[in-house]
């Protein structure tokens, strides 16, 4: 997605994402935070944050995520506390958002 995207059309990118993953592995639309996210048996996965998806990793598909250009550790208080298996991945990587999605459903899932 180009820098300079509306809201709407992040909120769309990540309902399509979660629509692809609720059709296909049962994940479910709630918040965390205030803001909308995915959850898998009450437990969440994915969100969206500002303009930019954030994703519960761990392993190989959580380096892959934190390398890519723009991602860092979800910090949503902003005070210096990231969450550290959660990354924020920048808009320009939204074609990996599907991928990422599953790998963080993957993941969380497995924790359950």
């Amino acid at each position: 997605m180009p820098d300079g995207s509306s809201d709407a059309e992040h909120t769309a990118l990540f309902g399509m994402v979660g629509h692809e993953l609720a059709d296909s592995d049962h994940a479910v639309f709630s918040r965390m935070f205030g803001m909308p996210c995915l959850k898998i048996r009450d437990k969440a996965f994915a969100g969206l944050y500002q303009n930019a998806m954030v994703f519960k990793l761990g392993g190989d598909s959580h380096a892959e995520a934190l390398a890519l250009a723009g991602s860092h550790l979800f910090d949503p208080s902003g005070m210096g506390r990231a969450m550290k298996e959660w990354v924020v991945v920048a808009p320009e990587h939204s074609m990996r958002y599907a991928e990422l999605g599953r790998q963080a459903l993957t993941y969380v899932a497995g924790k359950s």
